[in-house]
Protein backbone atom coordinates (compact mmCIF):
# COMPACT_ATOMS: atom_id res chain seq x y z
CA UNK A 1 0.00 0.00 0.00
CA UNK A 2 2.88 2.40 0.81
CA UNK A 3 4.12 1.94 -2.79
CA UNK A 4 0.82 1.74 -4.64
CA UNK A 5 -1.13 4.70 -3.25
CA UNK A 6 1.46 7.37 -4.21
CA UNK A 7 1.71 5.93 -7.74
CA UNK A 8 -2.06 5.80 -8.09
CA UNK A 9 -2.31 9.34 -6.74
CA UNK A 10 0.08 10.63 -9.42
CA UNK A 11 -2.01 9.30 -12.30
CA UNK A 12 -5.21 10.53 -10.62
CA UNK A 13 -3.69 14.00 -10.36
CA UNK A 14 -2.56 13.97 -14.00
CA UNK A 15 -6.07 13.23 -15.23
CA UNK A 16 -8.31 14.40 -12.39
CA UNK A 17 -6.92 17.91 -12.02
CA UNK A 18 -7.66 18.55 -15.69
CA UNK A 19 -11.34 17.89 -14.94
CA UNK A 20 -11.50 19.54 -11.52
CA UNK A 21 -12.94 22.96 -12.43
CA UNK A 22 -15.39 21.53 -14.94
CA UNK A 23 -16.64 18.93 -12.46
CA UNK A 24 -16.99 21.48 -9.65
CA UNK A 25 -18.91 23.85 -11.94
CA UNK A 26 -21.30 21.06 -12.89
CA UNK A 27 -21.82 20.14 -9.25
CA UNK A 28 -22.55 23.78 -8.43
CA UNK A 29 -25.07 23.84 -11.25
CA UNK A 30 -26.98 20.85 -9.86
CA UNK A 31 -27.15 22.38 -6.38
CA UNK A 32 -24.06 21.15 -4.53
CA UNK A 33 -22.83 24.45 -3.12
CA UNK A 34 -21.22 26.16 -0.15
CA UNK A 35 -19.51 24.00 2.46
CA UNK A 36 -20.63 20.80 0.76
CA UNK A 37 -18.87 21.74 -2.46
CA UNK A 38 -15.80 22.88 -0.51
CA UNK A 39 -15.56 19.38 0.94
CA UNK A 40 -15.83 17.78 -2.48
CA UNK A 41 -13.31 20.20 -3.99
CA UNK A 42 -10.80 19.23 -1.30
CA UNK A 43 -10.43 15.74 -2.80
CA UNK A 44 -7.04 16.67 -4.24
CA UNK A 45 -5.71 17.93 -0.91
CA UNK A 46 -6.96 14.87 0.94
CA UNK A 47 -5.44 12.53 -1.63
CA UNK A 48 -2.10 14.36 -1.52
CA UNK A 49 -2.03 14.30 2.29
CA UNK A 50 -2.95 10.60 2.39
CA UNK A 51 -0.40 9.63 -0.25
CA UNK A 52 2.34 11.63 1.48
CA UNK A 53 1.50 10.16 4.89
CA UNK A 54 1.55 6.62 3.50
CA UNK A 55 4.85 7.27 1.73
CA UNK A 56 6.48 8.70 4.86
CA UNK A 57 5.28 5.76 6.95
CA UNK A 58 6.65 3.36 4.36
CA UNK A 59 10.04 5.09 4.20
CA UNK A 60 10.04 5.78 7.96
CA UNK A 61 11.60 9.18 7.43
CA UNK A 62 11.41 12.34 5.36
CA UNK A 63 14.34 12.77 2.95
CA UNK A 64 16.58 15.67 3.99
CA UNK A 65 19.98 14.88 2.49
CA UNK A 66 19.72 17.02 -0.67
CA UNK A 67 20.02 20.80 -0.64
CA UNK A 68 16.64 20.97 -2.37
CA UNK A 69 15.12 19.03 0.55
CA UNK A 70 16.60 21.37 3.14
CA UNK A 71 15.57 24.48 1.27
CA UNK A 72 12.02 23.11 0.88
CA UNK A 73 11.86 22.61 4.64
CA UNK A 74 13.32 26.08 5.26
CA UNK A 75 10.72 27.62 2.98
CA UNK A 76 8.00 25.66 4.78
CA UNK A 77 9.23 27.01 8.11
CA UNK A 78 9.09 30.59 6.83
CA UNK A 79 5.56 30.13 5.47
CA UNK A 80 4.38 28.70 8.80
CA UNK A 81 6.10 31.54 10.68
CA UNK A 82 4.36 34.16 8.56
CA UNK A 83 1.10 32.29 9.04
CA UNK A 84 1.22 32.53 12.84
CA UNK A 85 2.80 35.99 13.14
CA UNK A 86 0.27 38.74 13.93
CA UNK A 87 0.08 40.78 10.76
CA UNK A 88 0.02 43.98 12.75
CA UNK A 89 3.67 43.34 13.56
CA UNK A 90 4.53 43.41 9.87
CA UNK A 91 2.83 46.66 8.95
CA UNK A 92 -0.44 46.94 7.09
CA UNK A 93 -1.31 43.31 6.40
CA UNK A 94 -5.03 42.78 6.78
CA UNK A 95 -5.75 39.26 5.56
CA UNK A 96 -8.61 37.34 7.13
CA UNK A 97 -8.02 34.05 8.92
CA UNK A 98 -9.71 32.35 5.98
CA UNK A 99 -7.38 34.12 3.59
CA UNK A 100 -4.34 33.07 5.59
CA UNK A 101 -5.51 29.45 5.47
CA UNK A 102 -6.01 29.62 1.71
CA UNK A 103 -2.58 31.20 1.27
CA UNK A 104 -0.85 28.59 3.43
CA UNK A 105 -2.43 25.87 1.35
CA UNK A 106 -1.42 27.63 -1.88
CA UNK A 107 2.20 28.08 -0.73
CA UNK A 108 2.72 24.63 0.79
CA UNK A 109 1.01 22.34 -1.74
CA UNK A 110 4.12 22.39 -3.99
CA UNK A 111 6.28 21.42 -1.01
CA UNK A 112 4.05 18.49 -0.09
CA UNK A 113 3.93 17.39 -3.73
CA UNK A 114 7.72 17.63 -4.00
CA UNK A 115 8.27 15.45 -0.93
CA UNK A 116 5.73 12.93 -2.19
CA UNK A 117 7.82 12.74 -5.34
CA UNK A 118 11.00 12.31 -3.32
CA UNK A 119 9.50 9.20 -1.76
CA UNK A 120 8.01 7.90 -5.00
CA UNK A 121 9.49 5.04 -7.01
CA UNK A 122 7.83 4.46 -10.36
CA UNK A 123 7.81 0.90 -11.66
CA UNK A 124 7.99 0.19 -15.42
CA UNK A 125 4.23 -0.41 -15.43
CA UNK A 126 3.62 2.87 -13.62
CA UNK A 127 5.87 4.70 -16.08
CA UNK A 128 3.92 3.36 -19.04
CA UNK A 129 0.69 4.46 -17.41
CA UNK A 130 2.17 7.88 -16.75
CA UNK A 131 3.29 8.17 -20.38
CA UNK A 132 -0.15 7.26 -21.69
CA UNK A 133 -1.84 9.55 -19.20
CA UNK A 134 0.27 12.55 -20.23
CA UNK A 135 -0.17 12.01 -23.96
CA UNK A 136 -3.85 11.14 -23.63
CA UNK A 137 -4.45 14.20 -21.49
CA UNK A 138 -2.95 16.58 -24.06
CA UNK A 139 -4.91 15.07 -26.94
CA UNK A 140 -8.19 14.94 -25.00
CA UNK A 141 -7.85 18.49 -23.69
CA UNK A 142 -7.18 19.78 -27.21
CA UNK A 143 -9.97 17.85 -28.93
CA UNK A 144 -12.47 18.80 -26.24
CA UNK A 145 -11.35 22.43 -26.32
CA UNK A 146 -11.57 22.78 -30.09
CA UNK A 147 -14.99 21.17 -30.15
CA UNK A 148 -16.10 23.53 -27.40
CA UNK A 149 -15.00 26.81 -29.01
CA UNK A 150 -16.47 25.91 -32.39
CA UNK A 151 -19.60 23.96 -31.47
CA UNK A 152 -20.74 25.14 -28.02
CA UNK A 153 -22.19 28.70 -27.92
CA UNK A 154 -20.75 31.03 -25.30
CA UNK A 155 -24.29 31.60 -24.05
CA UNK A 156 -24.44 27.96 -22.97
CA UNK A 157 -21.51 28.63 -20.65
CA UNK A 158 -23.07 31.86 -19.39
CA UNK A 159 -26.10 29.80 -18.32
CA UNK A 160 -23.99 26.97 -16.86
CA UNK A 161 -22.58 26.55 -13.38
CA UNK A 162 -19.25 28.15 -14.33
CA UNK A 163 -20.16 31.72 -13.28
CA UNK A 164 -21.51 30.38 -9.97
CA UNK A 165 -18.44 28.21 -9.33
CA UNK A 166 -16.01 31.04 -9.93
CA UNK A 167 -18.11 33.90 -8.58
CA UNK A 168 -20.17 32.60 -5.67
CA UNK A 169 -18.15 29.56 -4.61
CA UNK A 170 -14.60 30.84 -5.14
CA UNK A 171 -15.36 34.53 -4.70
CA UNK A 172 -13.77 35.57 -8.00
CA UNK A 173 -15.97 38.37 -9.24
CA UNK A 174 -15.68 38.32 -13.02
CA UNK A 175 -17.91 40.99 -14.53
CA UNK A 176 -16.90 41.64 -18.13
CA UNK A 177 -18.26 38.38 -19.53
CA UNK A 178 -21.40 37.70 -17.47
CA UNK A 179 -19.48 35.95 -14.70
CA UNK A 180 -17.21 33.94 -16.99
CA UNK A 181 -13.46 34.60 -16.85
CA UNK A 182 -12.75 37.51 -19.18
CA UNK A 183 -9.75 35.74 -20.71
CA UNK A 184 -12.09 33.24 -22.36
CA UNK A 185 -12.46 35.83 -25.12
CA UNK A 186 -9.89 37.81 -27.09
CA UNK A 187 -11.03 41.41 -27.38
CA UNK A 188 -10.07 42.34 -30.94
CA UNK A 189 -11.27 45.93 -30.63
CA UNK A 190 -14.24 45.10 -32.82
CA UNK A 191 -17.38 44.83 -30.71
CA UNK A 192 -18.93 42.54 -33.31
CA UNK A 193 -15.99 40.13 -33.54
CA UNK A 194 -14.63 38.89 -30.18
CA UNK A 195 -12.80 35.58 -30.55
CA UNK A 196 -13.08 32.51 -28.31
CA UNK A 197 -9.86 31.17 -26.76
CA UNK A 198 -9.46 27.49 -25.96
CA UNK A 199 -9.94 26.89 -22.23
CA UNK A 200 -11.05 23.25 -22.42
CA UNK A 201 -11.81 21.29 -19.24
CA UNK A 202 -9.51 23.53 -17.20
CA UNK A 203 -11.96 26.39 -17.91
CA UNK A 204 -8.89 28.57 -18.42
CA UNK A 205 -6.83 29.33 -21.54
CA UNK A 206 -3.79 30.04 -19.35
CA UNK A 207 -3.88 26.83 -17.30
CA UNK A 208 -4.57 24.82 -20.46
CA UNK A 209 -1.63 26.43 -22.26
CA UNK A 210 0.84 25.91 -19.42
CA UNK A 211 -0.08 22.24 -19.01
CA UNK A 212 0.21 21.70 -22.77
CA UNK A 213 3.70 23.25 -22.68
CA UNK A 214 4.81 20.68 -20.07
CA UNK A 215 3.35 17.74 -21.97
CA UNK A 216 4.66 18.95 -25.33
CA UNK A 217 8.19 19.14 -23.91
CA UNK A 218 7.75 15.57 -22.70
CA UNK A 219 6.63 14.43 -26.14
CA UNK A 220 9.50 16.19 -27.93
CA UNK A 221 11.98 14.65 -25.48
CA UNK A 222 10.88 11.17 -26.54
CA UNK A 223 12.69 9.71 -29.53
CA UNK A 224 10.83 6.54 -30.45
CA UNK A 225 7.11 5.82 -30.94
CA UNK A 226 5.57 7.33 -34.07
CA UNK A 227 2.35 8.04 -32.21
CA UNK A 228 4.26 10.68 -30.27
CA UNK A 229 4.45 12.86 -33.39
CA UNK A 230 0.68 12.67 -33.84
CA UNK A 231 0.00 13.42 -30.17
CA UNK A 232 2.44 16.33 -30.21
CA UNK A 233 0.85 17.76 -33.35
CA UNK A 234 -2.61 17.67 -31.83
CA UNK A 235 -1.38 19.15 -28.54
CA UNK A 236 0.39 21.96 -30.40
CA UNK A 237 -2.88 22.90 -32.08
CA UNK A 238 -4.40 23.17 -28.63
CA UNK A 239 -1.54 25.40 -27.50
CA UNK A 240 -2.05 27.71 -30.48
CA UNK A 241 -5.78 28.05 -29.89
CA UNK A 242 -5.24 29.11 -26.28
CA UNK A 243 -3.71 32.29 -27.74
CA UNK A 244 -1.31 32.53 -24.77
CA UNK A 245 1.84 34.35 -25.82
CA UNK A 246 3.68 33.65 -22.56
CA UNK A 247 3.19 29.94 -23.19
CA UNK A 248 4.56 30.26 -26.74
CA UNK A 249 7.70 31.91 -25.37
CA UNK A 250 8.04 29.44 -22.50
CA UNK A 251 7.69 26.50 -24.87
CA UNK A 252 10.46 27.86 -27.10
CA UNK A 253 12.68 28.44 -24.08
CA UNK A 254 11.99 24.92 -22.84
CA UNK A 255 12.92 23.50 -26.25
CA UNK A 256 16.27 25.31 -26.18
CA UNK A 257 16.96 23.93 -22.69
CA UNK A 258 15.96 20.48 -23.91
CA UNK A 259 18.36 20.78 -26.84
CA UNK A 260 21.24 21.66 -24.52
CA UNK A 261 20.40 18.93 -22.03
CA UNK A 262 20.00 16.21 -24.68
CA UNK A 263 22.69 17.60 -27.01
CA UNK A 264 20.28 17.55 -29.94
CA UNK A 265 19.75 20.17 -32.62
CA UNK A 266 16.16 19.24 -33.43
CA UNK A 267 14.60 21.02 -30.42
CA UNK A 268 16.40 24.25 -31.39
CA UNK A 269 14.89 24.09 -34.86
CA UNK A 270 11.50 23.35 -33.36
CA UNK A 271 11.87 26.34 -31.04
CA UNK A 272 12.48 28.70 -33.93
CA UNK A 273 9.68 27.22 -35.99
CA UNK A 274 7.30 27.35 -33.04
CA UNK A 275 7.98 31.06 -32.48
CA UNK A 276 7.33 31.85 -36.14
CA UNK A 277 4.16 29.77 -36.25
CA UNK A 278 2.97 30.97 -32.84
CA UNK A 279 3.25 34.67 -33.47
CA UNK A 280 2.02 34.28 -37.01
CA UNK A 281 -1.01 32.57 -35.52
CA UNK A 282 -1.45 35.44 -33.04
CA UNK A 283 -1.56 37.88 -35.96
CA UNK A 284 -4.04 35.76 -37.90
CA UNK A 285 -6.24 34.69 -34.97
CA UNK A 286 -8.74 37.59 -35.17
CA UNK A 287 -9.50 36.49 -38.75
CA UNK A 288 -9.51 32.71 -38.36
CA UNK A 289 -10.49 32.14 -34.74
CA UNK A 290 -13.95 31.08 -33.53
CA UNK A 291 -16.04 34.24 -33.39
CA UNK A 292 -18.59 34.88 -30.65
CA UNK A 293 -20.63 37.89 -29.48
CA UNK A 294 -21.05 40.09 -26.43
CA UNK A 295 -24.34 40.70 -24.67
CA UNK A 296 -25.60 44.29 -24.42
CA UNK A 297 -24.72 44.35 -20.70
CA UNK A 298 -21.18 43.16 -21.43
CA UNK A 299 -20.75 45.86 -24.05
CA UNK A 300 -21.67 48.52 -21.51
CA UNK A 301 -18.95 47.26 -19.16
CA UNK A 302 -16.35 47.01 -21.92
CA UNK A 303 -17.07 50.54 -23.12
CA UNK A 304 -16.65 51.88 -19.60
CA UNK A 305 -13.34 50.08 -19.25
CA UNK A 306 -12.27 51.52 -22.58
CA UNK A 307 -12.91 55.04 -21.26
CA UNK A 308 -10.77 54.32 -18.19
CA UNK A 309 -7.82 53.14 -20.32
CA UNK A 310 -8.08 55.06 -23.61
CA UNK A 311 -4.39 54.58 -24.50
CA UNK A 312 -4.44 50.78 -24.31
CA UNK A 313 -4.45 49.08 -27.70
CA UNK A 314 -5.71 45.73 -28.87
CA UNK A 315 -2.88 44.53 -31.13
CA UNK A 316 -1.21 41.62 -29.27
CA UNK A 317 1.96 41.92 -31.39
CA UNK A 318 2.76 45.51 -30.34
CA UNK A 319 3.07 44.87 -26.61
CA UNK A 320 0.65 47.71 -25.97
CA UNK A 321 -2.53 45.65 -25.66
CA UNK A 322 -4.55 45.50 -22.45
CA UNK A 323 -3.25 42.09 -21.40
CA UNK A 324 0.44 42.95 -21.79
CA UNK A 325 -0.02 46.35 -20.16
CA UNK A 326 -1.76 44.72 -17.20
CA UNK A 327 0.98 42.10 -16.77
CA UNK A 328 3.77 44.67 -16.83
CA UNK A 329 1.90 47.01 -14.50
CA UNK A 330 1.25 44.25 -11.96
CA UNK A 331 4.84 43.00 -12.13
CA UNK A 332 6.30 46.50 -11.73
CA UNK A 333 4.00 47.37 -8.85
CA UNK A 334 4.67 44.05 -7.13
CA UNK A 335 8.44 44.48 -7.33
CA UNK A 336 8.13 47.96 -5.83
CA UNK A 337 6.05 46.65 -2.94
CA UNK A 338 8.55 43.89 -2.15
CA UNK A 339 11.47 46.35 -2.26
CA UNK A 340 9.77 48.99 -0.14
CA UNK A 341 8.27 46.52 2.35
CA UNK A 342 10.94 43.77 2.55
CA UNK A 343 9.54 42.23 5.73
CA UNK A 344 6.38 41.20 3.89
CA UNK A 345 2.75 41.58 4.88
CA UNK A 346 1.91 38.02 5.89
CA UNK A 347 -0.08 35.29 4.21
CA UNK A 348 -3.27 36.14 2.35
CA UNK A 349 -2.30 39.63 1.16
CA UNK A 350 -1.52 38.81 -2.46
CA UNK A 351 -2.99 37.40 -5.62
CA UNK A 352 -6.15 35.41 -5.99
CA UNK A 353 -6.27 34.66 -2.27
CA UNK A 354 -6.54 38.35 -1.40
CA UNK A 355 -9.11 38.83 -4.17
CA UNK A 356 -11.24 35.94 -2.92
CA UNK A 357 -11.25 37.19 0.68
CA UNK A 358 -11.62 40.90 -0.17
CA UNK A 359 -8.27 41.90 1.30
CA UNK A 360 -6.13 44.58 -0.31
CA UNK A 361 -4.13 42.98 -3.11
CA UNK A 362 -0.53 43.98 -2.42
CA UNK A 363 0.80 42.10 -5.45
CA UNK A 364 -0.78 39.98 -8.13
CA UNK A 365 -0.07 37.56 -10.95
CA UNK A 366 3.69 37.03 -10.58
CA UNK A 367 4.57 34.02 -8.44
CA UNK A 368 7.69 35.76 -7.16
CA UNK A 369 6.14 39.06 -6.13
CA UNK A 370 3.27 37.23 -4.43
CA UNK A 371 5.69 35.09 -2.39
CA UNK A 372 7.73 38.20 -1.57
CA UNK A 373 4.67 40.10 -0.39
CA UNK A 374 3.49 37.23 1.81
CA UNK A 375 6.78 35.98 3.28
CA UNK A 376 9.12 38.92 2.81
CA UNK A 377 12.29 39.14 0.81
CA UNK A 378 13.92 36.39 2.90
CA UNK A 379 11.06 34.01 2.13
CA UNK A 380 11.28 34.91 -1.56
CA UNK A 381 15.04 34.27 -1.57
CA UNK A 382 14.63 30.85 0.03
CA UNK A 383 11.78 29.98 -2.34
CA UNK A 384 13.83 30.88 -5.41
CA UNK A 385 16.87 29.05 -4.01
CA UNK A 386 14.73 25.94 -3.57
CA UNK A 387 13.48 26.09 -7.15
CA UNK A 388 17.03 26.54 -8.45
CA UNK A 389 18.31 23.67 -6.31
CA UNK A 390 15.62 21.45 -7.80
CA UNK A 391 16.72 22.55 -11.28
CA UNK A 392 20.33 21.60 -10.49
CA UNK A 393 19.17 18.18 -9.35
CA UNK A 394 17.00 17.71 -12.42
CA UNK A 395 19.78 18.68 -14.81
CA UNK A 396 21.73 15.56 -13.94
CA UNK A 397 18.75 13.24 -14.26
CA UNK A 398 15.99 14.47 -16.57
CA UNK A 399 16.30 16.64 -19.68
CA UNK A 400 12.52 16.78 -20.09
CA UNK A 401 11.85 17.90 -16.54
CA UNK A 402 14.76 20.36 -16.63
CA UNK A 403 13.20 21.98 -19.69
CA UNK A 404 9.75 21.94 -18.08
CA UNK A 405 11.12 23.41 -14.87
CA UNK A 406 12.81 26.29 -16.70
CA UNK A 407 9.59 26.93 -18.61
CA UNK A 408 7.70 27.03 -15.30
CA UNK A 409 10.24 29.44 -13.77
CA UNK A 410 9.80 31.75 -16.77
CA UNK A 411 6.01 31.60 -16.70
CA UNK A 412 6.10 32.42 -12.99
CA UNK A 413 7.45 35.89 -13.73
CA UNK A 414 4.06 37.04 -15.01
CA UNK A 415 1.69 34.39 -13.68
CA UNK A 416 0.94 32.70 -10.37
CA UNK A 417 2.13 29.44 -11.87
CA UNK A 418 1.89 27.44 -8.62
CA UNK A 419 -1.73 28.53 -8.48
CA UNK A 420 -2.34 26.22 -11.45
CA UNK A 421 -3.22 23.04 -9.57
CA UNK A 422 -1.94 20.67 -12.22
CA UNK A 423 1.52 22.23 -12.10
CA UNK A 424 1.62 22.56 -8.31
CA UNK A 425 0.79 18.87 -7.88
CA UNK A 426 2.00 16.97 -10.95
CA UNK A 427 5.14 18.84 -11.96
CA UNK A 428 6.42 19.08 -8.39
CA UNK A 429 5.75 15.38 -7.76
CA UNK A 430 7.63 14.44 -10.93
CA UNK A 431 10.50 16.78 -10.08
CA UNK A 432 10.85 15.27 -6.62
CA UNK A 433 10.78 11.78 -8.06
CA UNK A 434 13.42 12.61 -10.67
CA UNK A 435 16.00 14.20 -8.39
CA UNK A 436 15.50 11.38 -5.89
CA UNK A 437 16.17 8.73 -8.51
CA UNK A 438 12.61 7.40 -8.63
CA UNK A 439 12.16 8.51 -12.24
CA UNK A 440 14.77 8.59 -15.00
CA UNK A 441 14.57 9.98 -18.53
CA UNK A 442 15.67 6.70 -20.08
CA UNK A 443 12.71 5.01 -18.43
CA UNK A 444 9.96 7.56 -19.05
CA UNK A 445 11.07 8.24 -22.62
CA UNK A 446 10.84 4.69 -23.90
Amino acid sequence: MSDRLPRIALVVFVLGLALHNLAMAELWDVGVRGASLDVVAAWKDVLLAAALAVAILGARRLPTWLWADRLALAYTGIVVLYWVLPQGWLGDGAATHRGQLFAARHDLIPVAAYFLGRLLVLTPVALRRLSLALAGLAVAVTVWGLADVYLVPLQWWRDSGVPGWFGEQLGLGYTGLSGLPENWVLNTGDEQNPIRRLGSTFLSPLATAYVLVIVLLYLVARRRPSWVVVAAGVAYLGLLWTHTRAAFLAFALGLVVLAVAQRRLLPVGLAGASLVVGFGFVAAFPSIGPSTSYTPAELVILRELGKEHPDVGTDPLTGGDASTASHWRNLRDGVRVVIHHPQGYGLGNAGVTASRTRAEIRAGESTYTEVGVETGIVGLAVFVAWLLAVLVGLWRRSAWLSASWVAMLAIGVQTDVIGVHWIAYVLFILAGAAIGGGLRDDEVST
